[in-house]
């Protein structure tokens, strides 16, 4: 279509003409004739929005906004420079081009400033308008399909692609993989790829990255073996990183050797995939093979020295990991965290605030994970005063509460002590996720405000959010410290029946301490025999609650019953036998007390250590 200024332009505002400024001077030469080349070579080299603004001003002086070319220059750099100037411009534009369009829906689907919903208008527009999309369109509507998780329009969209013959285009394929694989439709992925004409080494890699986010690691694995197998494409740096991917997912060494076997004598050593390695062999458990990788790579950036770090606290080598941490070159707040991270898993929470301290010493801005992280930790250890401490830094220098930060405070509050606090801050939050709404009536539960954790639990549901198994422990321990029996069977059966949430070993125990509570002693234990999963390790706690319950019930016959089958599912544990013994005292039956400790004294005692720390007067 021959394009001309009376179909180009209905009218361009003087707004949009920023005013020049010239000498008047008698000595001032005229300015020199802009001409379409020159106005061209001003826009490629332009610099700035300012700039911009002047070169259009000339432009439209000298009637060069007429010309297609310039025109199309224009909008180029407009729509990477200011995207609310280059709508401006496109505004007052009477039948932009397919060229114009495609600018335009290219900047608001990759733009931070851009809207996605704005590129999907603007493809529908274009159709409207009788201009056909082609293979520089359709990337971008389905990257703007992608960031808005849209998959009916997505569907759609491939439905025309499909229809207009671009998909015969390599690249347009591609696109299309990348959109359903981000969208975590696999079946279309899968059958898009198998449909292909050609494939190049990006289409595999798309096809694995698609598994990979849908946490599909054995597909992943598939295709790179499959890429072995039948293609005429070697395995790129992008396939091979994210093929380990899937292999550190699925501790998979024997694959993870194999690529690194072909990384050596085939493809080449990068640092993108020295790293991919030594972290696939660090999760794996090859530590020593994850520093000697490490040790090899002549170059070196601050990924990997964080990967390394990080692979030493997974496997509690505080020392080694902050040796290593110490000689890094650079550290960046991802480092810093890691290593801030590594002290707290590990109680360490003085190394942890003396690191934090350290780092802003090196004027390393925290965000809110570092924070989240320390206040974890301090309230792992009672620390209300550090706690406090942090919770005045957040607001000092202007670090928002959130939903995830909130939550850590809510949590190292209840944890201190100070429930009033933790429910404060909760109230305060202007957004509420589950782990929010969780924490605070876990926090209630926990210090016997059965009323208030039953009533907020009411309000999250009304406010839609759903709860999760971690909630229901909050919940059960309410009904369970409040005697709310009936209350307690409900919201028991409500997490099979309603939100299909499998009950654990906790909510089970919350159930029987519940029961045991009220005396309804046979109920508990039909409870028990109920449970599917008959691993000691579920069924042995659940019949000590319930012996508990026997004893302090003086349900001898029960409890003799109950005792039985604990020592014949687990002999050598002692619990079962103390608590018969003390059944047996509070009936005054000695005789039975001897002969049980006897037993005892002969199988020997087998309890695990316990241990409380709250922090009084700043000392642990």
């Amino acid at each position: 279509m021959r394009v001309t200024k009376h179909h180009l332009f209905l009218s361009f505002p003087r707004h949009l003409i920023p005013r020049l400024h010239f000498s008047t001077s008698a000595e001032s030469p005229p300015p020199p004739l802009l001409t379409k080349k020159s106005c061209i070579d001003l826009l490629k080299s332009c610099r700035s929005i300012h700039s911009l603004k002047q070169i259009q001003a000339h432009l439209f002086t000298h009637g060069l906004h007429q010309n297609i070319d310039v025109l199309h220059k224009l909008m180029v750099f407009a729509a990477g420079a200011n995207l609310a100037h280059a709508e401006k411009i496109f505004a007052r534009i009477d039948r932009p081009t397919l060229f114009i369009y495609n600018v335009m829906i290219k900047a608001h689907a990759i733009s931070v400033s851009g809207s996605c919903s704005r590129a999907l208008s603007l493809f529908d527009e274009m159709r409207v308008r009788g201009l056909c999309p082609d293979n520089y369109t359709y990337p971008f509507v389905f990257k703007a399909v992608s960031r808005l998780r849209v998959v009916l329009e997505g569907k759609k969209i491939h439905g025309f692609a499909l229809k207009s013959g671009v998909l015969h285009d390599c690249y347009v394929c591609n696109s299309v993989l990348d959109m359903y694989g981000a969208l975590g439709c696999v079946e279309s992925l899968s059958k898009v790829f198998d449909e292909m004409p050609e494939r190049e080494s990006i289409s595999w890699t798309l096809l694995i990255s698609g598994f990979l986010k849908s946490k599909r690691f054995e597909d992943a694995i598939g295709v790179y073996q499959r890429m072995r197998r039948e293609a005429n494409v070697q395995p790129d740096e992008a396939t091979v990183v994210s093929t380990l991917s899937a292999c550190t997912a699925l501790k998979s060494l024997d694959l993870g050797r194999e690529i690194h076997e072909y990384v050596s004598t085939q493809l080449g050593f990068t640092v993108i995939i020295g790293n991919a390695l030594l972290d696939m062999y660090a999760k794996c458990g090859c530590l020593d093979i994850a520093r000697g990788i490490f040790d090899s790579m002549q170059e070196k950036n601050v990924i990997c020295w964080t990967s390394m770090v990080s692979a030493y606290v997974r496997s509690g080598l505080l020392d080694e990991a902050r040796a290593l941490f110490e000689r890094s070159p650079a550290r960046d707040l991802v480092l810093w965290t890691t290593m801030i991270n590594g002290y707290v898993q590990f109680n360490k929470v003085d190394e942890a605030l003396t690191l934090f301290r350290y780092m802003q010493m090196d004027r390393v801005k925290p965000d809110k994970y570092t924070l989240v992280s320390l206040l974890t930790g301090c309230a792992q250890l009672g620390a209300l005063e550090q706690g406090e401490w942090i919770h005045s830094y957040l607001e000092e220098n202007g670090i928002s509460i959130d939903a995830v930060v909130g939550t850590a405070l809510i949590e190292m509050y209840a944890k201190c002590g100070c429930v009033d606090k933790s429910l404060r801050i909760f109230h305060q939050l202007k957004y509420k996720d589950t782990a929010s709404w969780t924490s605070i009536i876990c926090a209630l539960a926990m210090n016997g405000n059965t009323s208030t954790a039953l009533q907020l639990f009411s309000e999250m549901i009304k406010d839609g959010i759903k709860p999760d198994d971690i909630t229901f422990i909050g919940v059960l321990s309410a009904c369970s410290h409040g005697g709310l029996v009936e209350e307690g069977r409900r919201h028991f059966d409500s997490m099979a029946e309603v939100y299909r949430i499998e009950p654990k070993l906790e909510h089970y125990g919350c159930l029987i301490d519940l029961l045991g509570r009220a005396g309804l002693l046979d109920e508990a234990e039909d409870v028990i025999n109920k449970v599917t999963d008959k691993d000691s390790e579920i069924i042995v706690p659940l019949y000590g609650a319930l012996l508990s319950a026997c004893r302090s019930y003086e349900n001898i016959g029960m409890g003799e019953r109950i005792a039985k089958r604990l020592l014949e599912i687990e002999a050598s544990d002692s619990s079962g036998r103390t608590l018969l013994a003390n059944i047996y005292a509070a009936a005054n039956r000695w005789e039975d007390v001897r002969k049980v400790r006897r037993k005892m004294t002969t199988f020997g005692p087998k309890k695990s250590p316990g241990c409380s720390l709250l922090e009084i007067d700043s000392v642990g």
